[in-house]
């Protein structure tokens, strides 16, 4: 809270990611994710990108079972069919767990570390 009486919300702008000068929630990019029948967690954060600044980096751990069935080509596709274009991942990493705290909460802070640690995207999509 600042003496004016403005009170300045912190912690949820890194939930937004600014691409090309729209506004993508990442919690909602991850609610979409989530409906996938193969994803067992979901993680989405802001991975720097030459030409629209920032992009959707989506981390993901399949459902037992899923491996080999899912590519990040083929969930990119299914993500175009049920969210904007500009909001799809660029980038998609699947990992056997995501970070977490002791409680149990996905660590975004290492994630968002990890994404700037790979660079910049570049033309073309990026799959890992």
């Amino acid at each position: 809270m600042h003496p004016d009486g403005y009170m300045e919300i912190r912690d949820r702008s890194k939930d937004v990611i600014i691409s090309g000068g729209e506004n993508i929630s990442s919690v909602e990019v991850e609610s979409v994710l989530y409906n996938h029948p193969a994803v067992n967690e979901a993680a989405v954060v802001a991975r720097p990108d030459e030409f629209w600044g920032e992009t959707p980096c989506a981390f993901l751990s399949l459902k037992e079972g899923s491996a080999g069935s899912v590519t990040a080509a083929g969930l990119a596709a299914w993500c175009r069919e049920r969210m904007p274009h500009y909001m799809v991942p660029k980038t998609v990493v699947f990992r056997a767990e995501l970070p977490k705290t002791s409680t149990g909460k996905i660590q975004k802070y290492v994630l968002r570390n990890l994404a700037k640690e790979m660079g910049p995207t570049r033309k073309g999509l990026s799959r890992m």
